[in-house]
């Protein structure tokens, strides 16, 4: 039995010595220390300073003990850091395993270390190598227009001697595929030349036709005196040569230019067009060009003529003089090209064949590869034991998922043929675990929402838990509407149900994929869009008459037609047998519909919509307080709950809570002509105004009587209770201030030999009391959003109904439907992109502010990071999304 020395790790404990009988721990017991959050450098609890502290120790039982508290949205998991201890045979199939599991996060254990030194760089170049191969093969694939099958179920990671297979297959094919796109390409530059030279054969066959017929006609040809016959000689003319060839029609200009100039006027030019595009066999691309035929006399206009074609690029072919000759080259051309495009298109075919045998495979191809390159990627994190045979990695690791992952590792032991087993050790460390919430595609997008703010600090309270609820509520505050509300969760209703055919067709819009991935979130904002929309009474700006209005009409006819608006007497009283307006009972839900057509609508609404928004604005925070008191219950801070909780609680109840209660007192103490018959006291005139009586309360002044005859405060002793909750308010502020600064510097007293630096401490508070005193006053009226855009929300949609559809409705000739259908259709379209998408938007960014700004600031540190496990589905996502 050969034994792996014993090393000292890390952390300064010492390694057992590993023996070919190791055996994966069982399920040892675990004993977990409560994460302890350092502040300040120093902590206190319960007279115990202490930093901070994650500690997991490995228990001396049989068997990890079940953990009893569960993975939940509300707290990220229960995080282990262990080391891990693989056989070197062993180590690719369990990370493999591993990799499939997607539970896994690896620390680097060489990040001194240069990449290109590490051990298995080798093989990741390999990898590299073969994943260049296939994207050549993708590019060819893509370029023929071959569809590629899809993987379906991803295969398994191959084994490493399967990459040698892979290796060869990858290189045959690249081999026969470049050896046939050179052979393409030559063929296709020959067919072109030979194209070219048809061309000019054909083309300089004309130019002699034309003067051999001018010349039998009596006539005088265009260059007579230059040209005496076929061969460039006459009697007595001059001795006349030319030379033919192909340019690109962009460059003839220059071309005729440059040879007028070089050659002083002395050489005769021709030029026709070839009417077929010609094929460039570099670039694949079409290309027009032109035949040109030289006429000049001597070698020295020669020279220079050829130089300036090839200056332009232009290419020139041997033209023969005598008609014969040039018939007959014609003849032996057409004959070459004919073989040329049967050779062609053999070569296209076996093409087309070896890419349609690759397309069939490439994707598995490429899964392959890139699961064998993400193992030895995550192997060059591992270190190597001093004998070489065993590969330690240090992982994160959820605790509910031990057992899933010792199963894991031992299907990739088995895999392997390894007699030895893996080794899966629980470590002490300082440092702070990953953040990891279990989400599925309900809850991922408001997850999304809070970590686009900060990742959650390991183990507090996540936001996204409430955000679930109290998101598409406050959005809806602003966004109610029952129609635009049904508009918006239809729309993420269709993509919930078509999202397995949209999520194939892998559309790769980005805003598209924005809503897409927010469906669940969208359908929740319409849901409550449409509630608040009941509560509103509104519907495109219109109310509905489901219950029956609480208010009568009391006016004859008469006295309707000849009053242009009429106060209705909200009173429910009926003294002396005289009708009112109001029946005495409200209407049963929302807002009742008589308040669609009153003068008064927006001052009555303006007055609820303001008081709705600061109430619920009150709760949110409150909330917000409370969940810092369970974070700090649950962290054992104690002097967090005695000197931030407590008064951060009492100082918003004393000031903003208790306004919210007296705007519910005002609502049931005081009622149109009174709550009893003739008690003018509770009646509207004597309410008093809740903003003066909240400002005389800061400012400690007596508050007034509304009208002669009334009271100036709502209740017995309010003046005195007012001052108190004010005195008490004020208290709390250098109760916020010194109380936690003076209990930490106690606690540290009690250990002289940890660092506490109290001025620092001292600052810090400071600055968090001034921002709690001053945020609570501006974070309150920060909720006022919810009224105003509620009220620009409204406002919009009514302009939308009388300034555009009305308008349809209104014409009453026989194109009335006409018109009415197309202000209709603009009606339609201007509601879903304003109201709808525009507006939508800004009720969303305004709720999104609410969360991070108001709610959150209360409790959350968001200063955690997040858990980035190795998991093969994320990487080919990754990858998948990278070439798109």
């Amino acid at each position: 039995m050969r034994a792996f020395t014993k090393k000292r790790n890390k952390y300064g404990e010492e390694g057992d010595d590993l023996t070919e009988n190791m055996s994966l721990l069982g399920s040892s017991g675990f004993q977990h220390r409560r994460m302890e959050e350092e502040e300040y450098g120093t902590e206190y609890e319960g007279g115990d300073g202490g930093g901070e502290q994650y500690t997991a120790m490995q228990g001396q039982g049989g068997g990890y003990a079940t953990n009893t508290q569960g993975g939940s949205l509300f707290r990220s998991e229960e995080m282990a850091l262990c080391q891990l201890f693989l056989q070197s045979e062993a180590a690719y199939s369990c990370v493999s395993e591993l990799g499939e599991l997607g539970l896994v996060q690896f620390r680097d254990l060489n990040p001194e270390t240069n990449a290109f030194q590490r051990k298995f760089v080798n093989e990741v170049r390999r990898c590299d190598e073969m994943e260049r191969k296939l994207r050549f093969l993708e590019k060819e694939i893509k370029k023929d227009g071959i569809p590629m099958m899809e993987s379906g179920e991803p295969p398994e990671a191959p084994q490493p001697r399967e990459m040698i297979d892979l290796e060869a297959t990858f290189e045959k094919l690249e081999n026969e595929l470049k050896e046939v796109n050179q052979n393409a390409e030559a063929l296709k530059k020959n067919f072109l030349e030979l194209t070219e030279l048809k061309h000019i054969l054909r083309k300089t066959q004309q130019f002699f036709d034309e003067q051999e017929t001018l010349e039998q006609g009596g006539g005088v040809g265009q260059h007579q005196q230059l040209i005496q016959d076929e061969g460039g000689a006459g009697g007595g003319g001059l001795h006349l040569g030319f030379v033919a060839g192909v340019i690109l029609r962009e460059r003839l200009p220059a071309f005729e230019k440059m040879l007028w100039r070089a050659c002083r006027g002395n050489v005769f030019l021709r030029v026709a067009e070839i009417e077929d595009p010609l094929e460039d066999p570099h670039a694949g691309d079409e290309v027009i060009k032109s035949v040109f035929v030289i006429f000049f006399q001597g070698e020295q206009l020669k020279s220079r003529v050829k130089k300036i074609c090839e200056g332009f690029r232009a290419t020139m072919y041997p033209c023969p003089d005598q008609a014969t000759d040039r018939r007959e080259m014609a003849v032996g051309v057409m004959q070459r090209l004919e073989d040329l495009n049967t050779v062609l298109g053999q070569t296209n075919d076996h093409r087309h064949r070896v890419l349609a045998a690759a397309a069939k495979n490439i994707k598995i191809w490429f899964v392959k590869v890139r699961k064998i390159k993400a193992i030895y990627h995550t192997l060059n994190f591992f270190n190597l034991d001093t004998s070489q045979k065993c590969l330690i990695a240090e992982c994160w690791i959820p605790r509910l998922d031990m057992e899933t992952i010792q199963l894991a590792l031992r299907r990739g032991t088995e895999s392997s043929g390894s007699t030895i087993a893996p080794i899966l050790n629980e470590m002490q460390t300082t440092e702070s675990p990953p953040t990891f919430f279990r989400t599925n595609k309900f809850t991922i997008a408001f997850q999304e929402l809070i970590n686009a703010y900060g990742v959650a600090t390991y183990r507090e309270m996540n936001p996204a838990a409430f955000t679930i609820i109290t998101f598409p509520f406050l959005f809806a505050i602003m966004f109610g509407d029952i129609g635009h509300g049904t508009i918006c969760f239809l729309a993420a209703f269709w993509c919930i149900v078509k999202e397995k055919q949209l999520i194939a067709r892998k559309i790769d819009n980005e805003i598209w994929n924005y809503f897409f991935n927010g469906r669940y979130l969208v359908a929740l904002m319409g849901m409550f869009s449409i509630y608040t929309g009941l509560i509103y009474n509104d519907i495109f700006s219109k109310s509905v008459n489901i219950f029956g209005s609480s208010w009568q009409v009391t006016l004859s006819d008469n006295e309707i037609v000849n009053h242009k608006s009429f106060m209705l007497d909200p009173s429910s009283n009926i003294p002396n047998g005289t009708l009112k307006g109001y029946y005495g009972t409200p209407y049963p839900f929302g807002i009742d519909p008589i308040w669609q057509v009153s003068s008064n609508k927006i001052v009555f609404l303006n007055s609820f919509k303001m008081k709705i928004a600061i109430i619920l604005g009150v709760i949110h925070m409150l909330f917000g307080i409370f969940v810092s008191f369970l974070n700090s219950k649950y962290f054992g801070k104690t002097v967090n709950i005695l000197c931030e909780f407590v008064p951060q609680t009492l100082f918003l109840s004393c000031m903003f809570g208790y306004m919210s209660l007296m705007m519910f007192h005002k609502w049931t103490s005081y009622s149109a002509g009174g709550v009893e018959p003739g008690d003018f006291k509770t009646s509207e005139q004597c309410a008093p105004s809740v903003l003066i009586s909240f400002i005389n309360m800061v400012l400690f002044k007596t508050n007034e009587e509304p009208n002669p005859g009334c009271d100036a405060y709502m209740y017995w002793g309010q003046k005195h209770i007012q001052r108190m909750l004010m005195v008490l308010a004020l208290v709390c502020i250098p109760w916020m201030l010194l109380a936690k600064p003076f209990m930490l510097k106690k606690a540290a007293a009690s250990k002289p030999n940890e660092f506490f630096d109290f001025p620092e401490v001292m600052m810090l508070q400071g600055i968090h009391t001034i921002e709690f005193a001053l945020g609570t006053v501006s974070h309150t009226a920060s909720y006022l959003r919810l009224w105003a855009l509620s009220l620009a929300h409204a406002q919009l949609s009514e302009v939308l109904w009388s300034m555009v559809l009305q308008i349809g409705l209104k014409v009453t000739h026989w194109y009335g439907g006409i018109v009415l259908w197309a202000m209709f259709a603009a009606w339609a379209g201007l509601t879903v992109a304003i109201l709808c998408l525009m507006e939508g938007l800004s009720a969303f960014l305004h709720t999104l502010r609410l969360h991070w700004v108001e709610f959150q600031s209360k409790f959350y540190g968001g200063q955690g990071y997040l858990f980035t496990p190795f998991s093969f589905e994320k990487i080919l996502e990754q990858a998948e999304n990278s070439v798109e």
